[in-house]
């Protein structure tokens, strides 16, 4: 009812695309500067918008998994939903790593957030070594007499007296026609990420179904933790090993 008001009072900044019986609204450039000049968002480039981005399957589904995992997040107030960031890119050796979403949790640290619908297990994986690329880059840069050199992500996320570890990964798995249930992607995942660098030492990794957050959202016992060994247990989100 809120957009369609807003469309109405000024239908420059919103639009709207149909598919499958389901309307899907989008901002137009318009509404993107106007929410960008409102200080509500955060400064980006590259942001998608338009029919086309909403009309475009896999593109509208995914982010509708994110919406719905932003929106969990925001009802169990582990996270207010405007303290998300999405596809900002962060450098490594290997090149960029591009998450999904970044979060600012309430207790002051972040987390990397990815969605999973179609991607294979190889790609899944190999996005998972570049987060082990980024959380073991070289420090940059020369420091000077107050402060040790320091790395992209310390410098990003650590806290001034790099008192933070280093973020949580977070996988999401949703549903996807003709792929196999968000449950058996996950474990199958499980099974290859373990063998991965720094996971369950300097990397700590924890998957969920976008069902199972939904249904009992963030701060719920949702969480499973990538080589923990301790088989399905499910931990909640403030329960999760800090990475070392």
């Amino acid at each position: 009812m809120a957009l369609r008001n807003l469309q109405a009072e000024s239908p420059a900044l919103v639009g709207r695309t149909h598919r499958a019986q389901q309307s899907y609204w989008y901002c137009t450039p318009a509404g993107l500067a106007e929410a960008a000049a409102s200080g509500e968002l955060a400064p980006t480039v590259g942001r998608t918008t338009g029919w086309r981005a909403a009309g475009k399957t896999g593109l509208r589904e995914h982010g509708l998994a994110l919406v719905d995992t932003v929106v969990a997040f925001h009802q169990a107030e582990v996270a207010d939903h405007a303290d998300w960031q999405v596809e900002v890119a962060h450098p490594t050796p290997a090149g960029n790593l591009v998450p999904d979403g970044v979060v600012l949790l309430a207790g002051g640290s972040s987390a990397f957030v990815e969605i999973d619908r179609t991607m294979s297990y190889a790609r899944l994986v190999a996005k998972l070594e570049r987060y082990d690329a980024y959380r073991n880059a070289p420090v940059s840069g020369r420091g000077n007499a107050a402060r040790a050199p320091r790395s992209h992500w310390q410098e990003t996320y650590a806290g001034p007296s790099l008192e933070r570890p280093f973020p949580v990964v977070l996988f999401v798995f949703a549903p996807a026609p003709r792929r196999a249930a968000p449950t058996t992607r996950e474990a199958a995942f499980h099974e290859r990420a373990r063998r991965v660098g720094s996971v369950n030492y300097r990397l700590t990794v924890a998957t969920t179904t976008l069902p199972l957050l939904t249904r009992d959202r963030a701060d719920g016992r949702v969480w499973r933790v990538v080589g923990n060994g301790q088989g399905e247990e499910r931990r909640a989100l403030a329960a999760l090993p800090k990475a070392r």
